[in-house]
């Protein structure tokens, strides 16, 4: 089930300390429960979801803890607040970011996840991915610490990283459909830069990529979020 149990404590604390947990917390993937018992230790009220039913099984009978035997992709999403934590499978994390994303009460998703995912979302190559640029008015994206692969058993090909998307108070943008318009058109591939991809379709586009600090030759996957926001708020003055 593409499994890889988290066995070093101090890897598992590292992920609770970027947590911080508190309130209603959910943990897809709990495994043998290293995470699921830290987060209970940390305060957290914890329901967990796992697909191998020995698994939830044996963690539901030493701990008492609601852990739901499913997909955690398929799971309803709390009324009121609630955080997820886990360590997840390298082969449903793009499943489960997208579900955290969409959860209309989640507070924050601190993640296990493959070192060059985190690396690609966290803008850590210089570079950054439509999904992060898209969902930055809305959520921040901070890859924390690297997971050497020695910390998992069965042992990886690959390193991993904590990546933490937490909802920001109040969104950077008004117009939610203006936004979406314009990253989709930023990102379309024509010209090369962004500045030829967006620049003709609206009045005054040079002195707003001036005022966002994005030279006009820029290709797309070089503009840094925040610079986006600049210059959604400048093409919409």
């Amino acid at each position: 089930m593409s499994q890889n149990f988290l066995i070093d404590p101090e890897a598992v604390a590292r992920l609770i300390r970027a947590a911080r947990p508190s309130g209603l917390v959910l943990e897809p993937g709990t495994g043998d429960g290293a995470v699921t018992t830290a987060l209970v230790e940390a305060g957290a009220e914890v329901v967990g979801y796992e697909l191998d039913p020995l698994l939830a099984a044996r963690l539901r009978a030493r701990t008492g803890l609601n852990i739901v035997r499913g997909d955690f992709t398929r799971a309803r999403p709390p009324g009121g607040p609630f955080a997820v934590v886990g360590n997840i499978p390298y082969s449903a994390t793009s499943a489960i970011v997208d579900w955290c994303l969409k959860a209309p009460s989640l507070t924050s998703a601190t993640l296990v996840t493959q070192l060059e995912y985190a690396r690609k979302r966290g803008g850590d190559y210089g570079r950054w991915s439509r999904r992060t640029v898209e969902t930055w008015p809305y959520f921040t994206w901070t890859l924390h610490e690297r997971i050497a692969r020695e910390s998992f058993r069965p042992i990886p090909s690959v390193d991993s990283a904590i990546l933490r998307i937490e909802r920001r108070p109040v969104p950077l943008v008004r117009d939610g459909d203006a936004w979406r318009r314009l990253v989709e058109r930023g990102f379309s591939g024509v010209g090369g830069s962004l500045f030829a991809s967006i620049g003709r379709s609206h009045p005054g586009a040079e002195s707003a990529f001036a005022h966002a600090g994005i030279a006009r030759d820029t290709v797309v996957a070089f503009v840094h979020p925040d610079q986006w926001i600049a210059l959604h708020s400048a093409l919409h003055a």
